[in-house]
């Protein structure tokens, strides 16, 4: 049955609007929002499985936004580690709690954030590594599965090579267009994609392109330096709101 809920879309509506953000120029930053807005009318499951179906529909219009900008390179470094992540995800579903996964992914983001505004100015860029892009790709197709936050273990990886803004969301909209569809399969395993949740998920769809069209054209209008600093801002952000949730979930 398809939810009526009038608080549950004054916060599905927003959240749906901010992954399409995103996807549309941010590089997964704001999106990690979206699921703990959700969370605030439906259990986080939940939110997760309505949310799938619209992300891979996001997925399409962001690669035909920036198709062929994209770093092979990190690409087939993260792509394997990323659906490693998955797998391991699908399989301790059942014995995580969300508190600690949220505390996780938020003491990271909040870490990174940090150290990208206070480290020393003459660092140079970083550049691919297999071993740091394997462990944060994991990381990140693990906490994807569980609450579509996987863009600061992506980011933490990918923000210290500073690849142009073009080619950074390029990489992180190949990335998890393969984790959003790779994570088809384990969702109708464990039963997350019912009629109720797919029937929400169509309502919610025609949000999609908004919310990436608006993306894509900030994405356009701004710098790479404040595009960077946009990015770290929501990461600082996203990083405090997850911690703050898990705490209050133990």
């Amino acid at each position: 049955m398809l939810i009526t809920d009038t608080l549950f879309y004054f916060c599905a509506i927003p959240a749906v609007l901010l992954f399409g953000l995103a996807k549309g120029g941010f590089g997964g930053a704001i999106g990690i929002l979206a699921v703990p807005l959700m969370s605030l009318a439906v259990p986080p499951p939940q939110a997760a499985a309505i949310l799938l179906p619209i992300l891979c529909v996001m997925d399409l219009l962001a690669l035909r936004k920036f198709w062929g900008k994209w770093h092979v390179e990190n690409l087939k470094i993260m792509i394997p580690g990323a659906i490693l992540g998955i797998v391991i995800g699908a399989f301790t579903y059942r014995y995580l709690t969300e508190a600690y996964v949220r505390i996780l992914i938020g003491s990271l983001a909040l870490g990174f954030a940090l150290y990208f505004w206070f480290k020393p100015k003459q660092i140079s860029a970083a550049g691919p590594s297999r071993l740091k892009g394997t462990f944060w790709s994991t990381i990140s197709g693990f906490t994807s599965f569980g609450i579509h936050a996987g863009g600061p273990p992506a980011n933490v990886y990918l923000l210290p090579q500073r690849l142009p803004p073009s080619l950074f969301v390029g990489t992180n909209t190949v990335l998890f267009a393969v984790i959003n569809y790779v994570k088809l399969i384990p969702y109708f395993w464990l039963g997350q994609l019912d009629a109720s949740n797919l029937y929400t998920s169509l309502v919610l769809l025609p949000l999609a392109p908004i919310g990436i069209g608006l993306g894509y054209f900030l994405h356009q209008k701004i710098s790479a330096t404040v595009f960077y600093q946009i990015v770290n801002t929501f990461l600082f952000f996203a990083g405090t709101k997850l911690v703050y949730d898990g705490w209050l979930l133990l």
